[in-house]
């Protein structure tokens, strides 16, 4: 069932239910009111025959059926000035006739339990609503009228209310669809500009968006969305692009190798002296080296743009301890490190690889007999760290470009790199809400500094 058809049944539903319950209500007042008004006139009735007693029962007194068995003076009018059917009880019996019914309510009256009973009674298959009030010591007056007009009455009212329960299920149905489509036409709308979106694959299609209601929100998170991930594709192409660039050169020259190679052992003529043969064999595993290298940092990147890793609470002395650990077992530069407690929520993993490229660049660069420093410093809202290197330093035009991807300096061209390590060390500043710059350090070298938002 659609979405429209379901909001129309809800509608006519609950419409339905507060219409039966409105009408229900509306059908017991009804009744209520018309038993009230009924009673009314049954008690006036019986108090105009109660002012005067002797003048009623003057008019057609009748006998009672029998007298033996209920001595005493009964007196019926089956027609006259009050209601279809009265008679009045004296005090010295009861009369028991097919006139109007000697009920417990009436004995209750007789015997001055009670001052007035109302009570619906049947007498001859007729349903009646009878009246008995006490004429103080002089007996007891029975006042009662057919119910069959006030059914009457009360059915037609039903069949009105069951036909207008009916009726506005129907329309309420109606009207309900009418709505649902009307307020489900800008998720329509929103649909097909997804569909065609999906369809064409052409996420630079914008959709539109109408007010400030729900629907509008839900086309600015679909145009949120669409612009992700054409950034996305954007820095895809363009990865792959500066990939395809940087992996051409050291391509070649390892291509150009292997070829000599080949050739040498293919001519027995051609004989590669034994030393062009090692340099040849050294090219190779240097080059084998950077496409590992460049591979890995290629890996690093695209991993960083769509890590699964979740964030946690992390000290980031732990991270920058076990990062310290690694550079180590890489490099023989010395690292001295000054670190602190600071916790913030991040990926530990990514941090980890992070405050590694850090490390590695630092120790490129760091020339014989040099040193690395590590310092971690934390307060307030922010944690700091930096890495020192005792290198030549970035020149001041270099500096906001040696977080680019695959940039490297004219200085940089001569070492051993793809340009992609500091490139994810700011994605990954980045991602954690921080920030990284790259300085000169007050004794020459190069100082990164990295700032990040503290958990506290």
């Amino acid at each position: 069932m659609s979405l429209t058809n379901r909001l129309s049944v809800i509608a006519a539903l609950a419409v339905a239910v507060a219409v039966v319950a409105v009408s229900a209500l509306a059908f017991l007042l009804v009744r209520e009111e018309l038993y009230r008004q009924l009673d009314a006139q049954l008690d006036a009735d019986a108090r105009t025959i109660a002012a005067q007693p002797e003048q009623w029962m003057a008019r057609a007194p009748v006998k009672p059926a029998f007298p033996d068995e209920f001595p005493g003076e009964w007196h019926r009018f089956d027609k006259g000035d009050i209601g279809p059917q009265w008679q009045i009880i004296s005090v010295k019996g009861v009369a028991n006739t097919s006139a109007l019914p000697i009920t417990e309510a009436t004995l209750a009256v007789l015997e001055g339990r009670a001052v007035r009973s109302r009570e619906t009674v049947p007498v001859d298959g007729e349903q009646l609503r009878m009246v008995t009030l006490r004429l103080d010591d002089r007996g007891t007056i029975q006042v009662a009228q057919p119910l069959d007009p006030l059914n009457n009455t009360l059915r037609r009212l039903a069949l009105l209310l069951a036909l207008g329960c009916l009726g506005g299920a129907a329309l309420a149905a109606l009207l309900g669809r009418s709505v649902a489509r009307a307020g489900l036409a800008p998720i329509h709308q929103l649909t097909g500009a997804v569909e065609k979106v999906a369809a064409t694959r052409d996420l630079q299609t914008a959709i539109p968006v109408h007010g400030r209601d729900e629907v509008a929100r839900l086309a600015g998170a679909f145009n949120g969305m669409l612009a992700a991930l054409t950034a996305s594709r954007a820095a895809q192409r363009a990865l792959v692009e500066d990939a395809g660039h940087e992996l051409r050169t050291p391509l070649t020259s390892l291509r150009t190798n292997i070829e000599l190679l080949v050739r040498a052992e293919a001519d027995p003529d051609r004989v590669l002296p034994a030393q062009d043969r090692v340099r040849l064999m050294q090219d190779l595993e240097t080059q084998v080296v950077e496409l590992t290298q460049l591979t890995n940092e290629l890996v690093d990147l695209a991993r960083e743009e769509t890590s699964p890793e979740e964030a946690e609470l992390v000290d980031l002395a732990d991270v920058v301890a076990a990062a310290i650990d690694r550079a180590r077992s890489r490099t023989a530069v010395p690292i001295d490190a000054a670190l602190v407690t600071a916790e913030l929520t991040g990926r530990p993993g990514a941090l980890e690889r992070m405050v590694l490229n850090l490390l590695d660049n630092a120790a490129k660069w760091s020339p014989a007999g040099g040193r690395v420093g590590v310092r971690l410093r934390a307060g307030g809202e922010q944690i700091e760290l930096t890495v020192v290197d005792e290198g030549p330093g970035i020149d001041d035009a270099d500096r906001l470009r040696v977080f680019e991807r695959f940039y490297r300096s004219a200085a940089a061209r001569a070492m051993p790199g793809s340009g992609l390590g500091l490139a994810i060390v700011a994605q990954t500043v980045a991602q954690h809400g921080g920030a990284v710059t790259a300085e000169r350090a007050p004794a020459g070298g190069a100082l990164l500094r990295v700032l990040l938002p503290s958990h506290s």
